[in-house]
């Protein structure tokens, strides 16, 4: 007998045999009938396509806007998906309008996603509506008539309808919801929850996030037996633990980049996510789906190679720990069995000494893949190096933990006679191709200016840019 998918969409409650790899962007127009959500690049990159998608938190539902085009069916059942037909009520809500007085919509073929977005931004519970907030729900959208003057006009007339007002009720009541959401949080606990159907057998796909992999294998996914990961809760959440920070390989860049624990220990890695990816896309992608994909410029994974991170693997009841800096034996090669989950991530806490810096160069300053990208992390006593984990990507065919380069700078002072001589180390022990990010020797320029940039950052005292000139 088929498994059978439950959620609900829009106000209607689904029950659905259709494959758990569909993406939820086509059975919203091919099956639902709901062709307010466009279908644009089926990669996330557009926004055309953005839902909502409603998970329960405690007695609430939390509600995220998410790229449809990257997220399987399979991994609806027990939500409440969001489209914009289901946010229409007897008239225009205030987003719409917000959109409609501003004159911010010419071909409209972006304006559905828009709109979602952006209600999922007032839906946020704990941000204050204002020009910043409306820029960052807008920054996973293209727009190419209007330009965005006009998009971001409408933060103060949300600002005038929304005011303090917080939660569904609320909202509600405001007009920018229609009634039926009040009673969602009832329905979805009436669902009962189930694992992926074929989380027992060997799966042609095993999906997490599905931002890279239904980019790179959309069209063989849907019909295939697939594992949705997402289906099992306790690899998500992050706890501290023992000294160490333990992350489940299924929390978002949005989740990891929001928590307390890392904002205490990288203050600055909601600038970082800014650069990296959109906010519906940080919705989607995990940790444990970066660091799998096993890209040599996986930024995430760059990251937690200078954190110094340990991987818990999992196959079946059996776990096994391997350190980060032994996953990467070759391009695209892990040190794991096919049938291994990675399933949690374990970040050993700094102490207050250590500083962390992360710096990515790329074609587009936001949103894009990096020509080259890099992690410090550094702990310095009496302004002497007493350990650095210099990681870097984009120079060598797997994430490049930079092992003699490390060697170089420890027991040295902080200044710019030290960075200078690592430099040739550097060179040394990078190896970067040519492609479409960039020459050889560009990369091999921008390695060195990451290095600079690093120290420069953290040590603003000691080393200046100005000094390497």
């Amino acid at each position: 007998m088929a498994t059978v998918n439950h959620f609900y969409l829009n106000d209607e409650e689904i029950c659905t045999d259709a494959p758990a790899g569909t993406l939820v962007l086509d059975f919203v127009r091919r099956h639902a009938k709901l062709t307010g959500t466009k279908e644009g690049c089926r990669e996330g990159d557009c926004g055309a396509c953005v839902v909502l998608v409603g998970e329960l938190a405690g007695e609430r539902v939390v509600y995220k806007p998410v790229t449809s085009c990257l997220m399987p069916l399979g991994e609806a059942h027990g939500k409440h998906l969001v489209t914009v037909e289901g946010l229409n009520g007897a008239a225009l809500s205030p987003v719409q309008q917000a959109i409609v007085d501003e004159g911010a919509s010419q071909c409209g073929f972006c304006i559905p996603g828009i709109v979602v977005s952006l209600t999922g931004y007032v839906m946020q519970r704990d941000v204050s509506i204002d020009t910043e907030g409306v820029k960052t729900a807008l920054g996973g959208h293209l727009c190419r008539c209007t330009g965005y003057r006009s998009l971001k006009a409408s933060a103060g007339h949300l600002q005038e309808t929304v005011g303090a007002a917080v939660g569904v009720e609320a909202l509600v009541e405001r007009g920018m919801l229609p009634a039926y959401f009040q009673a969602m949080a009832e329905c979805l606990q009436k669902i009962p929850p189930r694992r992926s159907p074929n989380g027992q057998a060997a799966p042609a796909f095993v999906i997490a996030g599905g931002t890279d992999l239904y980019v790179q294998r959309g069209e063989d996914i849907p019909e295939a037996s697939v594992h949705v990961l997402n289906l099992h809760p306790e690899m998500k959440g992050i706890v501290r633990q023992d000294g160490a920070i333990r992350v489940g390989a299924l929390t978002t860049f949005e989740e990891f980049a929001q928590h307390p624990e890392i904002l205490e220990i990288i203050p600055e890695i909601q600038d970082y996510m800014f650069l990296i990816a959109s906010w519906q896309i940080r919705n989607r992608a995990t940790l444990g789906g970066n660091l799998i994909n096993a890209s040599p410029i996986g930024d995430m994974t760059i990251l937690l190679l200078a954190l110094d991170a340990g991987l818990v693997l999992k196959d079946g009841e059996q776990a096994r720990a391997t350190p980060i800096t032994e996953f990467y034996q070759g391009y695209k090669q892990l040190a794991k069995t096919p049938s291994e989950i990675l399933t949690e991530i374990v970040i050993p806490v700094p102490d207050a000494s250590t500083k962390i810096n992360w710096e990515k160069v790329s074609k587009r300053k936001c949103l894009d893949i990096a020509s080259v990208n890099s992690a410090l992390r550094v702990r310095c006593e009496d302004g002497v190096i007493q350990e650095a984990a210099l990681a870097m990507g984009g120079v060598a065919p797997v994430p490049l933990l930079m092992t003699r380069t490390n060697a170089f700078l420890t027991g040295k002072p902080v200044s710019a006679e030290t960075v200078e001589g690592a430099m040739p180390v550097v060179q040394d022990e990078i190896a970067p191709i040519s492609d479409v990010r960039g020459s050889a020797d560009y990369k091999r320029l921008l390695a060195q200016q990451l290095l600079m940039a690093h120290f420069a950052k953290l040590f603003p005292e000691e080393v200046s840019v100005e000094a390497f000139y």
